[in-house]
Parts: structure tokens; C-alpha cells; sequence
């Protein structure tokens, strides 16, 4: 049929019909996905494939997730022309992204291996909807830090997502965390969807359960998008939230897609000095001691790599 899927059966044989369909590839800075704690200031050639296991009205990503590839000319990169791209945009490392990657873990897991054999690191940006199974072959091919969205308390998941429980997202951060990947968290209140009292405490208790205090929150501000029209997230909302995070021990919150770049700064948890600041496009300055560590106060950061501006 003219639907087109990412896997398909020819002859009794599972073929990944999806393999090397890239929908966009361009060089990015890696805040942008967002990453704040994993090589600051450096980019990564950015990949996304087509399509989504999620079903998310308000996708802010919905001209390549919601859509089927194009029958004609789609164009295949093969995994070792992605580096060669990524080598040429002397980039520092490479992103699987927009759409969710996980649907192309045969791709993903061939373009990690080259990557890392070029000294080029490896990162996704996924709704976490994954297997143990998958996640760990995803570490052995060289996934090095992976940014995991938290879509709201289960009532959001059930209603919207499309999975009853988002405890299996939690559990697969956890385990990236187990595996020494790098993890970092998005949560985008959606007005109306997930934004009501009782469900922002049960993400931000559920962040501090699984992912520890130390594992960076991004909350980011919701656009209307796709089939959802409720109106933004009023700033105060975010605002608000930040405080809360703070207050019950999450020691790093953003706030993101806002106007005001003073909520994207990385500030030290302990004495609040601005360390790493940072506009939409990426950092402006690092001010960290040797060791990353807070030059008044001495504080650690939790930070893999180090900051180059």
C-alpha cells in the first residue's frame, strides 16, 4: 500500500524498510537537544529518521514524526557518510533526534559504532519507550548520553501517549543511568495535559526516585502544535515549577523554550554562582574551577567532558 512503515515483511522475512530514510541531518550545538551537562559549548551532527511509536496531539516535531516518509526520492545516508559529514562540520559527536530514534535502532546502532571509532561521541534524544534489551546494545555500539522525555503524571500518558504506564520511561532512564550513560530529562507542561498541581509533584518526585538528584530537568515551555490548541504555558507556570524542583532537592532545573535566557544558565547548587551561562544558541562562558567545580564555593558539578566556549 502507499503506507509506508518502518519495517516490513517480503516473503515471510522482516526487512527494516526504514534503514538509512533520513528526514534531516544538519550540525547543531549540543545544548539545543537539550544536553546542559555533557560536553558544554561542543556540536553534533543532528539525524532524524520519520515517524514516532508515540501518539502525542501536541508533538512540537509533527512535520517529520507524524508524517510517512515520501515514496519518491527519499534519500538514504548510509552510516558511513553520516561521519564523513560530521568529521567534514568538524563536529565534536553525533545526535539521533526530532523523531524518536529508537524506531531505527538498526541504523542507530551501525552509525554509534563508526562514530566512536573516529573518536566522535554518540547521543539521542527519545520518549524512553524502549527495551532493556535495546538500550543495552545501544551502550555496546557506544550511546553515550541520551535525553528522555517525561510526558506528565500516568493520567497523561493514558489519556494522550497512548502507553498506560510511565514508569517503564522511568525505568529505562534509571538503567541508562546504570549503564553509564549520561541522562538528561525534558518535560514539557502542556496546558491542560499535564500541568495541574498533583501531576507536577509526581514528576518531580518521580525524577528524584528514579533518576537522582543529580540527573539534569528540563521544563520546557509547550507551543500549541499538531491537533492541540490549548494556549502556552504561561511563564509563571515554569517558573513556579523551577522553584518547586529546587525546593525538593533537584540540584539542576531549566527552563527552556522562553524568551529569557537567564533560566538556561547553569548556577552552582550549593552558593547559586552563575557558571555556565548560555543563550538559545548554545554557551557564552564557562567560569568552572579545575575538576568542574564552583570557584567560590568548591561545589562539584556533575558534568561529563568539560566546558569549551
Amino acid at each position: 500500500g502507499s503506507e509506508m512503515c518502518i519495517r516490513d515483511s517480503i516473503n515471510g522475512v522482516l526487512y527494516n524498510v526504514g534503514y538509512g530514510k533520513v528526514s534531516a541531518v544538519e550540525s547543531r550545538p549540543i545544548e539545543i537537544k537539550p544536553f546542559f551537562h555533557f560536553w558544554p559549548g561542543t556540536s553534533a551532527t543532528t539525524f532524524s529518521g520519520w515517524g514516532c511509536n508515540f501518539l502525542c496531539p501536541w508533538c512540537q516535531n509533527w512535520s517529520l514524526s507524524k508524517v510517512s516518509p515520501p515514496e519518491d526520492n527519499v534519500k538514504i545516508l548510509e552510516p558511513e557518510k553520516l561521519i564523513e559529514l560530521a568529521i567534514k562540520w568538524e563536529d565534536d559527536g553525533v545526535c539521533a533526534s526530532f523523531n524518536e530514534p529508537t524506531i531505527h535502532l538498526e541504523y542507530l546502532l551501525d552509525v554509534f559504532r563508526i562514530a566512536k571509532s573516529k573518536g566522535l561521541y554518540a547521543t539521542m534524544v527519545s520518549n524512553g519507550s524502549l527495551t532493556k534489551e535495546a538500550l543495552e546494545l545501544l551502550r555496546e555500539a557506544g550511546l553515550d548520553a541520551i535525553n528522555i522525555d517525561i510526558k506528565g503524571c500516568p493520567e497523561t500518558y493514558r489519556k494522550y501517549v497512548g502507553i498506560p504506564n510511565p514508569e517503564e520511561v522511568l525505568e529505562t532512564a534509571k538503567h541508562a543511568i546504570e549503564l553509564g550513560i549520561h541522562v538528561e530529562a525534558v518535560y514539557l507542561m502542556v496546558t491542560g495535559a499535564n500541568d495541574w498541581d498533583d501531576c507536577i509533584e509526581w514528576v518531580l518526585n518521580s525524577h528524584i526516585k528514579y533518576l537522582g538528584e543529580d540527573t539534569p530537568l528540563h521544563l520546557n515551555r509547550y507551543y500549541p502544535a499538531y491537533n492541540y490548541m490549548k494556549p502556552p504555558t504561561p511563564v509563571s507556570k515554569l517558573v513556579e515549577a523551577q522553584v518547586k524542583a529546587r525546593k525538593m532537592g533537584i540540584k539542576y532545573v531549566y527552563i527552556g523554550n522562553t524568551e529569557y535566557s537567564e533560566f538556561l544558565h547553569t548556577r552552582c547548587p550549593n552558593c547559586g554562582k552563575v557558571l555556565i551561562k548560555r543563550t538559545h544558541y548554545g554557551v557564552v562562558s564557562c567560569s568552572l574551577a579545575s575538576g568542574n567545580r564552583c570557584p567560590v564555593c568548591g561545589e562539584e558539578i556533575k558534568l561529563v567532558g568539560f566546558c569549551k566556549a
